[in-house]
């Protein structure tokens, strides 16, 4: 998302009722993560209602982009930290200094970079050499 709350990727790994409910998660996501302080942490836990208590937000502000990935409560906190590192980091060697306009423009690209880190909301992989070899490939 970006900072006035338009989501320029997103990609539901859950089955979510209706387009309503996408666009409710999504506003509420939006507006927890957002109310909070730089100096906090990047994780919030149950913060999703309509999924239940067992919920986490992580996320990475970085410029002008939210990455925000809404986890089950065993996910590791620090790993899916490194999963949004690695897949900005796959980002900007795909489009050199990744921006929101790449986002919109090359939402194709963009999808198939996270389908290579992430395929049916589970982790594959998060080797950043790795992952720029397969989409070279």
């Amino acid at each position: 998302m970006n900072n006035h709350g338009k989501p320029r990727l997103v990609k539901f790994y859950q089955a979510v009722e209706s387009e309503q409910l996408q666009q409710t998660v999504i506003r509420r996501v939006y507006q927890q993560v957002t109310s909070r302080p730089d100096s906090f942490c990047n994780y919030l836990e149950g913060a999703v209602p309509e999924w239940g208590e067992s919920v986490k937000l992580i996320y990475r502000h970085y410029a002008t982009l939210y990455f925000i990935f809404a986890v089950d409560a065993q996910e590791s906190d620090l790993g899916i930290l490194d999963l949004i590192q690695v897949f900005v980091e796959a980002l900007d060697k795909c489009f050199e200094n990744v921006c929101e306009l790449d986002l919109i423009f090359h939402a194709d690209r963009i999808h198939y970079v996270l389908d290579e880190i992430v395929m049916g909301g589970m982790v594959l992989e998060t080797n950043i050499s790795v992952v720029l070899q397969s989409i070279k490939e």
